[in-house]
């Protein structure tokens, strides 16, 4: 009685196949064999694309107001193209600014793009919301038990910051400091920042050079401006104030 075959060599499938060939046949072809992960088993990168936004998703619903949980939805395309980039190459990725005024859904449209953003399941995702008047406080003597140095530190470095409502603080030298380490510090380590305002970079003038209204420019001083207007994409959003419509 012949003695049986083992499959566990090329050697031992060149036997087979002379066996076979003697007899006048051939060896199918095996073809490839795809013996990896599917997209739902570890070592996939769908797997861990998909866990990484889940984890995301938990820092998200942990900062986001709960007026905003609804805020799922990121309606203009210049929004969406910055959180896709800020999803994928974080390092080159430019800042936002929302500008519009009071209830256009600037603030919405912010926490939709933050959320969209870790719904791509990013390789970090590590975010400070606040409104500007939070953030002044906290930044005062006696504002935080951290001390404002630390506080500053936390906002400068942050990987994703969104800034709400700048330029609603009373204009002044500190405030204006403030603002620029801010901005600056961000500016020069290209770090993504969400900024929104109800007034435009720029104030609009006249043919004189006069300004026919406020501006973050003369609310805030042409250096911080000069840099905010270099490091952001601008999008202007009209229409009624959605509040009031509600």
């Amino acid at each position: 009685m012949p003695e049986p075959l083992r499959l566990s060599s090329d050697a031992s499938m060149a036997a087979v196949q002379a066996r076979l060939n003697a007899r006048g046949l051939t060896l199918p072809d095996r073809g490839p064999i795809d013996d990896g992960p599917s997209p739902d088993q570890p070592g996939h990168p769908e797997y861990h694309r998909q866990a990484r936004a889940e984890f995301a998703l938990t820092r998200w619903e942990a900062a986001v107001p709960r007026r905003y949980t609804n805020a799922r939805i990121v309606t203009d395309p210049t929004v969406a193209a910055w959180a896709r980039q800020v999803a994928t190459t974080p390092a080159d990725a430019r800042s936002l600014l929302l500008t519009g005024t009071t209830g256009t859904g600037k603030t919405h449209q912010a926490w939709a793009a933050l959320r969209m953003i870790a719904e791509a399941g990013p390789a970090r995702y590590e975010l400070i919301a606040t409104t500007a008047a939070d953030m002044y406080g906290r930044l005062r003597p006696g504002g935080s038990d951290a001390g404002p140095e630390h506080e500053l530190r936390r906002l400068t470095r942050i990987p994703l910051l969104l800034l709400d409502d700048l330029g609603s603080a009373k204009a002044s030298e500190w405030v204006e400091e403030i603002t620029y380490r801010i901005i600056n510090e961000r500016y020069n380590a290209c770090r993504p920042t969400v900024f929104t305002s109800n007034y435009p970079g720029q104030a609009p003038r006249d043919d004189q050079g006069r300004a026919l209204g406020p501006g973050l420019d003369i609310i805030l001083g042409e250096r911080i401006v000069s840099r905010l207007m270099e490091m952001t994409d601008v999008v202007a959003m009209a229409g009624p104030d959605r509040r009031r419509a509600a």
